[in-house]
Parts: structure tokens; C-alpha cells; sequence
């Protein structure tokens, strides 16, 4: 069979109204590359002894890539509607969304003296991606994680929940990229992998698919440079592979997004930072005052936000004077009341935040096995949706990078995952973040794109 012809069970999936994913075959193995902005993070899942892939000959290259949604202007919002009605995202999947968040976050984030910024996001796409072609048990432990019952569900779910966020316009951007890389060959075993499964990422996860020999140089370079690509260059990391590996899964998140009321860099001036050990360090602090602004008070913090012209928020959260910032991350529960709750006010606001740039590099495996996910790790784990081999995930980790200045916000992941208003004031919130403090990226309907700790503005 002509290698042009294996993937004939692929079909091209297009939407009548609003472009979805326009799955096309390349005869030739060919790199399409792919720009995007701002957040970024990197997920990384590898399958090992005998993992995900079609069936394909051991010529390397692009096998199936994936066209994105078709761009929009920021202030088209007919369009932005029209997509929204079209791909209903239910409340239930926005709430399974945050408590993953906060059910993997307490675990992620708690890493005492380091910054660290974490996208759930990126997590939970990969885990969808890789619960697609799961059964029994496996499929079980990972959806109950999910917080999602049936795995049809999820994926559509999935695939509507991207559309309505997917962003690629002059004030910014917002793109989850997947990529499926599979080698047909286990020490001269052919492994056949099964095409609905191929189908169903490209449609709902727009994952791009890739025949590589994981025993060369060569596959690990190409997936470097897919990662760079796909978060604009903020991210380069050396992928590790193992000769008998058969499938990795990969996941990035690129966010970049600007103030609504973007900080003058005439007021940007130096000043100090508080280590929680004590120590200081001098830093760039950006300053704005808004005379009526939103801002919460909770027990132990005070919690304001700054709005984003894409209708995101960057939330940041200062703990009171005495307080750890781990003493607001306990519990899920703890979490979720540390970033939701707390009384709402109106009043004045008064800005001073570290300019900062950091990564952060995170292993994902215990947290998950901590969590529940315990067959999917073992060789008896069944992802039977994907091959007929035994299969069974090795490792899991998220690479992720965040940078703030006056213009605005870039960050972003990859997983191997305010205004001014016109009430009168009630109060004055001094969100002073020259101490440690909590951060967090929202989409237009509250889901947590990124969130992470800043122990250190001057780290890098």
C-alpha cells in the first residue's frame, strides 16, 4: 500500500459556518509550521514498550497536519457570538475544568521557595487526548480526574471549549497545540494503530500526526522545533526519547493578551522585593492607580484583577501581612475559596507589580499517581482505543514560561498540557506585590489558562 493511502480512514472534517479543523493528507513529508503568542506550556506524555501509532512505513515526517480555526479580529464580536452558539461549551465542563485545576494546582504549586507557573490547561488537554483511546479502568481512573463521566463527552467537549478560546489577532493570541508522534516499529514488531483514533484528535483536539524512529537524533530535534514553533520561540527544551517508546504525546499552550489600560513606563521604577527567607532583591515595579475598580478580601489575602483585551483577566492575589502564600493553597477546597471567594468591593485601587520572566519545569507522574491515575502507568494499562499492543504511559511533564511588562502578559506551557469602572468607591485596595504573591490567567468564561506562585521576580 502506497504510504499516501494508510490513512484513508482520516477523514477531512470541516465546519459549514465557522472554519473547524481542516485535516489534510501530505504525500510528502513536508513541516507546516504554525505561529503563535504570548503564555506558554508543555506537555509531554510518553508511552513506552508498546504505545500509540498508525500503521506507517519508517519514512519520517508530517503524516497528517492540522488547520487551525480561522482568525478573527479582537472586536468582531458577531463572529465571536456565532462561534460560542455554534460550539456550546456546557457549565458543568467549565466547572470540571477549575477543579482539576485546583486538584492538580495544590500539588503543583506548593513547591516552597521557587517560582512556579503551571497550566492546567495544557494537562488536561494531553490527559483528553490520551483518555480518548483508554478502556476499562484506565479510561475510568482518568475521566473521574477529568471530572468528566463519558469520554465522547469530554472530547467534544474538548473540541467546542477550543474554538470559542482559540485566538489569533493583532492585540493577541491564545492557541493549544497536539501533536501525536508514533513509530510503527518495535525491534522489527510492526505496531498497527488504530485510525478513529488519529481522527478523533485531529477533529476535537486539532492534534497534527507525525511517523518518526524514536531511536534517532533527528525525531527529537523535530519535536523541539514543533515546540518552539508552536509557542513562539519562548520555549526550546531537549526532548528525551527511549528506542522503545512507540507514541509521545505533545501539548503546547501559547497565551499573549495586553492590558486593557496599559502601564506608563515613565512610572516603571526600581524598587525592593521581600523573599519569603527574608532577603531582598531590587526589581522594576510597574505603578497605575484606578479610582473604582473590583477587588475581593478574604480571610488572609486581598484579590484584584486586570483586564485584558481579549476579555481575559490576570488575577493576582496578595496574602495579608504574616501570611504564607501556601497558607491559602491547604486543600482544592482552599484553593478554590482563595480564588473565588471572599467579600466584593468597589473602590480605589493602587498598583505596584514586579515586572518578572520566569519557566518553570515540573514532573507531572506523582501528582497524577497521587490523584488517582494508577493503571494507566503499568504494562496492563489499557488504551486498546489506540493499538492492540499493550501500551502504558511512562512519563508525564509540563515545561511552562510567563513574562508581564507594561504592555501586557506572554506566557506558555507545553505538557509530555480591570478597568476603570464609574461606581462609587467602598474601599481602597493596596495590591502593593513587593512580597510573594499568587497569579493566575482566566479565559472570557473563568477557566484557568495558567496559574503560579512568584517567590522571586528576579529569578529567570
Amino acid at each position: 500500500m502506497e504510504e499516501n493511502q494508510k490513512f484513508d480512514d482520516i477523514t477531512i472534517v470541516r465546519d459549514k459556518v465557522i472554519d473547524e479543523a481542516k485535516i489534510t493528507k501530505l504525500k510528502n513529508n513536508i513541516w507546516q509550521k504554525s505561529m503563535t503568542i504570548a503564555a506558554c506550556a508543555l506537555l509531554l506524555i510518553s508511552l513506552g514498550i508498546i504505545v500509540l501509532r498508525p500503521v506507517i512505513g519508517k519514512k519520517s515526517g508530517l503524516l497528517l497536519n492540522v488547520v487551525y480555526p480561522k482568525a478573527y479580529a479582537f472586536d468582531d464580536y458577531y463572529r465571536k457570538r456565532a462561534i460560542w452558539e455554534l460550539n456550546p461549551v456546557d457549565d458543568s465542563f467549565i466547572t470540571a475544568l477549575k477543579d482539576f485545576s485546583y486538584n492538580t494546582g495544590v500539588l503543583v504549586l506548593t513547591n516552597k521557595g521557587k517560582n512556579i507557573n503551571y497550566s492546567p490547561l495544557s494537562l488536561y488537554y494531553a490527559l483528553s487526548v490520551a483518555t480518548s483511546g483508554a478502556g476499562s479502568d484506565t479510561e475510568i481512573e482518568l475521566l473521574d480526574l477529568l471530572g468528566v463521566s463519558d469520554t465522547q463527552v469530554l472530547t467534544e467537549q474538548c473540541g467546542n471549549y477550543y474554538r470559542t478560546i482559540y485566538k489569533d489577532n493583532k492585540i493577541g493570541k491564545l492557541k493549544i497545540a497536539n501533536s501525536i508522534w508514533l513509530d510503527d516499529d518495535m525491534n522489527g514488531e510492526p505496531i498497527s494503530f488504530k485510525g478513529n483514533f488519529v481522527k478523533r484528535a485531529a477533529k476535537n483536539f486539532y492534534a497534527s500526526c507525525h511517523s518518526v524512529d524514536f531511536s534517532k537524533d533527528d525525531t527529537r530535534k523535530a519535536m523541539t522545533d514543533w515546540i518552539t514553533t508552536n509557542t513562539n520561540g519562548t520555549l526550546s527544551p531537549t526532548i528525551e526519547t527511549d528506542p522503545d517508546q512507540i507514541l509521545l504525546i505533545l501539548n503546547t499552550v501559547y497565551f499573549y493578551d495586553q492590558w486593557i489600560n496599559r502601564f506608563d513606563k515613565n512610572k516603571t521604577a526600581e524598587d525592593v522585593f521581600y523573599l519569603s527567607n527574608g532577603n531582598e532583591v531590587k526589581i522594576d515595579f510597574m505603578n497605575q492607580t484606578f479610582g473604582s475598580a473590583g477587588f475581593s478580601k478574604g480571610e488572609g489575602f486581598t484579590r484584584a484583577a486586570l483586564g485584558l483585551k481579549n476579555a481575559g483577566q490576570m488575577i493576582f492575589i496578595l496574602p495579608d501581612e504574616g501570611i504564607s502564600l501556601y497558607d491559602l493553597l491547604t486543600s482544592p477546597d482552599q484553593m478554590k475559596e482563595t480564588f473565588e471567594g471572599g467579600e466584593s468591593f468597589y473602590g480605589e485601587v493602587v498598583w505596584k507589580i514586579p515586572k518578572f520572566s520566569f519557566g518553570s519545569k515540573i514532573e507531572m507522574t506523582d501528582v497524577l499517581k497521587n490523584l488517582g491515575i494508577r493503571s494507566a502507568f503499568i504494562p496492563d494499562a489499557d488504551f486498546s482505543g489506540i493499538t492492540d499492543h499493550m501500551a502504558y504511559i511512562t512519563d508525564v511533564r509540563q515545561e511552562t514560561h510567563i513574562a508581564i511588562d507594561e504592555d501586557g502578559v506572554e506566557a506558555s506551557a507545553f505538557t509530555q498540557i480591570d478597568y476603570a469602572g464609574a461606581a462609587l468607591p467602598e474601599g481602597r485596595a493596596e495590591m502593593i506585590l513587593n512580597r510573594p504573591f499568587i497569579y493566575y490567567i482566566t479565559e472570557h468564561n473563568g477557566s484557568l489558562l495558567f496559574v503560579g506562585v512568584c517567590e522571586n521576580p528576579a529569578e529567570r
